[in-house]
């Protein structure tokens, strides 16, 4: 006989199948770049063009380089999994938030014609989310637990998180980096607002 603990750890596991997928399929675009003629970046977000804003979904996903889609990897799945605990549905509303919020703002901010690709608007947006989910209105359990995870994220990536806003090189766009912990933090607010909503 199955033991309840057993059957449940395959649901748990489930939840991560999200980002994992998402990543995957940054791979296989870039994959199929690579074979392809040309290069999928032009497809990516154009400021000030109005007909580059279906990039603000699609613009994530594709990368320059192999070296800008390896770099954005570990910290995508990492990140991408840590809110997906909370489930498949929470983790695509923080994606499609981010990558909207992130991607308007860059859009917006750089200057007329500068074209943005990576999915570093989603690892910061990731950050942003996970670092301010610890005042969503839940047991005092779990806020520790949110609390000691922000602490770990922080550490790990805060350094570099930081340096991606005020310090980017050339070639680099803060705006996304901005923008993209921007959404993050008002993912964040969102499912804060509805948990309050739920328990009224």
């Amino acid at each position: 006989m199955t033991s309840p603990v057993a059957s449940e750890r395959p649901r748990q596991l489930s939840r991560f199948a999200s980002p994992v997928a998402l990543v995957a399929l940054m791979w296989a675009i870039q994959i199929v770049d690579a074979i392809l003629p040309g290069s999928f970046t032009g497809f990516g977000l154009r400021s000030w063009d109005l007909g580059s804003l279906p990039a603000l979904i699609v613009g994530p996903l594709l990368h320059a380089s192999w070296s800008h889609l390896i770099g954005n990897t570990l910290p995508l799945l990492v990140l991408g999994c840590l809110v997906a605990v909370e489930g498949a549905g929470r983790f695509w509303l923080v994606t499609v938030v981010t990558a909207a919020i992130g991607g308007a703002g860059t859009w917006i901010i750089n200057a007329p014609g500068t074209l943005t690709v990576g999915a570093s608007v989603l690892v910061f947006g990731y950050f942003a989310y996970v670092v301010v989910r610890i005042f969503s209105p839940r047991p005092v359990a779990h806020r520790i637990a949110y609390a000691l995870i922000a602490l770990f994220v922080i550490v790990l990536y805060g350094g570099s998180i930081l340096t991606g806003i005020i310090g980017a090189g050339p070639g680099v766009s803060w705006q996304a980096h901005l923008f993209g912990a921007v959404g993050g933090v008002v993912a964040a607010l969102l499912g804060t607002r509805r948990r309050k909503a739920l328990d009224a």
